[in-house]
């Protein structure tokens, strides 16, 4: 179809300068002056480096005057200090279907533990939200009355372990994780309601600070750029 159109394929063509004069651009390819009355610029945004992305896009879009509003990675895994990963680094690989909230805006899909912190869609939906310093939730069995399941065990046995409870209802490692923090992996007869209640808590409250991202080396997308504003919403001009 480019062909068919006469159109000029450049592939490893440095842009050296783009100016605007007698109402055409002058664009300076290698030294190679290319002249046009319209001037496409498709660079999408900085995520994932060493594929070529660059900033470039937002330089050009800066010298005709566009206002680019604050960029930052999005789409992106969230990273944690070494104290919050310390105790989380066994859950490496785990995945549950989770709803991941921050403020208001909540998204129920599946999260990931990584060796740096947590990943998967929700993580993923929920960074594009997040900002440094702020809390995430976290609920990890979403629909699940914890505290009723669990009163429920303790009747049918007593004797069991509350972590051989909770991996009935999750993961092996993260409900042993979750036992071990909750500083209460007795018997179930040995627990009382509050107890439970604080472990519901912790499985469907999760509230933990990331420390950051993974940043644009594996973030999908660009958060900000060109602001709309300034383009017409027909023809992106």
């Amino acid at each position: 179809e480019m062909r068919e159109a006469g159109v000029e394929l450049r592939l490893r063509t440095t842009i050296d300068s783009i100016v605007r004069e007698d109402n055409r651009y002058l664009v300076d390819l290698a030294g190679d002056k290319v002249r046009c009355t319209s001037l496409v610029v498709a660079c999408g945004g900085k995520s994932i480096p060493k594929m070529g992305a660059t900033g470039f896009g937002y330089d050009i879009a800066r010298q005709f005057g566009m206002k680019i509003t604050d960029t930052r990675p999005a789409l992106v895994p969230l990273t944690f200090d070494e104290n919050t990963l310390a105790p989380l680094k066994p859950l490496s690989g785990i995945s549950v279907d989770a709803v991941v909230s921050h403020g208001k805006t909540k998204f129920a899909e599946a999260m990931l533990f990584t060796h740096r912190g947590l990943s998967g869609p929700s993580i993923l939906q929920i960074s594009s939200y997040w900002r440094e310093g702020d809390t995430i939730s976290v609920a990890m069995l979403p629909g699940v009355k914890v505290f009723d399941a669990l009163r429920a065990a303790r009747v049918r046995n007593g004797r069991q372990a509350l972590q051989t409870a909770l991996s009935e209802l999750l993961p092996k490692r993260l409900a042993q994780l979750i036992a071990e923090n909750s500083g209460i992996d007795r018997h179930l007869a040995d627990l009382t309601d509050k107890q439970l209640l604080a472990v519901e808590k912790a499985v469907n409250e999760w509230q933990v600070k990331p420390a950051g991202s993974e940043g644009y080396r594996t973030a999908e997308v660009t958060l900000g750029g060109v602001d709309t504003d300034g383009l017409d919403q027909k023809t992106m001009e």
